[in-house]
């Protein structure tokens, strides 16, 4: 299942993934789907990144622990 959402873009960059869209052959979805899967692998990949998202959920945790008493 998929899910639907809305993305603003710059109406420069809307323009911009169109065409680049277009020369690969597939849609604007396609496209942003990609670069999403390449960022989000990136990310993963980076140590600076996944050490702040733990220190984050650390963080999430002892608020929801606090609020649970």
């Amino acid at each position: 299942m998929a899910k639907q959402t809305t993305v603003r873009l710059p109406d420069e960059l809307a323009d911009e993934a169109e065409a680049v869209a277009r020369v690969q052959g597939t849609s604007v979805n396609t496209l942003i789907v990609n670069s999403l899967t390449a960022e989000i692998e990136r990310v993963r990949t980076d140590q600076d990144f996944t050490a702040r998202a733990r220190k984050l959920l650390e963080r999430d945790q002892e608020l929801l622990d606090r609020l649970a008493r």
